[in-house]
């Protein structure tokens, strides 16, 4: 089954065409992305600016039509938090369909920590054990952990970097006091709900548990600080985003996206991700964490190749409501920017 995954995130619009067949691995055909700019396009009154919805369905659109080119037979669409969380979501929906014929879904943040962490256990196998996975979106925070293939506990918390620095700091480079104040809030509110019972140490035995980063906020921070773990994937340590952090916020977005490893498109933002990052590595006691490759949208993928082994709607069906059917291929445009697979 060849199956397209798109993900309209808070910075860009991301399409995964992937083969699946029972019995065999995921083999990705294409991936390819185009910015779409959501987080910085949210207004005071939570409202998506026109200017960026324009861009989303423009996206949508483009990577509707690769899909069909690429022979897809169904196309698994859906927006994360910068769109799920939107004033205008509703409005934002009825473009989309109205006018690329895409029906763009949504997933709870808990599945998506859910689904994300089963890529991770897909990537590490069972010999990693109890896993614990942290991903910093554009809107939100996923964490998940557990000794199985499927997460034992998932949370969503809006403390994504594109978020954070909207709300908590709007100038560039920031001010001190910006700094500290969401320092302040950011180690309240992980206290809040890492130590309420959502997620406590005492969950997995903190000291055994493989810690593991996604996105790419962890990508982008660990090759900021150059580290690599004697297995040969990157890490992230305390130490380095200590270091890294006053390092980062007394640059402007321009300044900063002249750093190694840090891209444009993510720079107004890494600051925020650093200190989310940060606070929540120090809320759970890591002293490192590891970078893994597969995140979401491997997860939904695997979810999908589940359903097929099965014959059957997966007893966790936490991406039916996305699927769709796609029919016959128009010719193919080339308006996104392929990435590598």
């Amino acid at each position: 089954m060849r199956t397209a995954i798109l993900d309209v995130g808070s910075n860009s619009a991301h399409l995964k065409v992937v083969d699946l067949s029972a019995g065999r691995p995921i083999r990705t055909v294409l991936s390819v992305k185009r910015p779409t700019r959501l987080a910085e396009a949210i207004q005071e009154d939570g409202r998506i600016s026109r200017d960026a919805v324009e861009r989303l369905v423009s996206s949508v659109s483009a990577a509707h039509c690769i899909a069909r080119a690429q022979g897809s037979a169904e196309l698994i669409a859906f927006a994360t938090s910068a769109v799920r969380d939107a004033v205008n979501r509703c409005d934002i929906v009825d473009q989309v369909t109205g006018r690329t014929g895409v029906d763009l879904g949504f997933l709870s943040g808990r599945d998506e920590a859910r689904l994300t962490f089963l890529a991770v256990r897909a990537w590490y196998g069972w010999s990693a054990g109890p896993l614990l996975m942290a991903d910093i979106g554009g809107g939100s925070l996923e964490i998940a952990a557990g000794d199985g293939a499927e997460a034992g506990t998932a949370l969503s918390l809006p403390l994504g970097a594109g978020r954070l620095t909207r709300d908590h700091l709007p100038d560039d480079p920031p001010s001190r006091k910006q700094i500290r104040r969401l320092r302040r809030f950011l180690t309240t509110q992980l206290a809040e709900h890492l130590g309420a019972g959502d997620l406590s140490a005492g969950d997995l035995g903190q000291a055994e548990a493989h810690a593991v980063a996604t996105s790419k906020t962890f990508t982008q921070l660990a090759k900021l600080a150059r580290d690599r773990g004697p297995n040969g994937y990157r890490v992230l340590r305390l130490k380095a985003l200590d270091r890294q952090i006053p390092r980062l916020a007394k640059r402007t977005a321009t300044e900063r996206a002249e750093l190694k490893g840090i891209s444009r498109s993510r720079a107004r933002q890494i600051l925020a991700g650093a200190m989310v990052a940060e606070a929540t590595m120090a809320t759970l006691g890591l002293t490192r964490i590891e970078i893994c490759p597969w995140a979401l949208r491997e997860g939904i993928a695997l979810r999908r190749l589940q359903q097929l082994r099965s014959g059957s709607v997966h007893q966790i069906d936490d991406i039916g409501h996305l699927l769709q059917p796609l029919r016959d291929a128009p010719a193919p445009i080339r308006s996104l920017t392929t990435v590598s697979a």
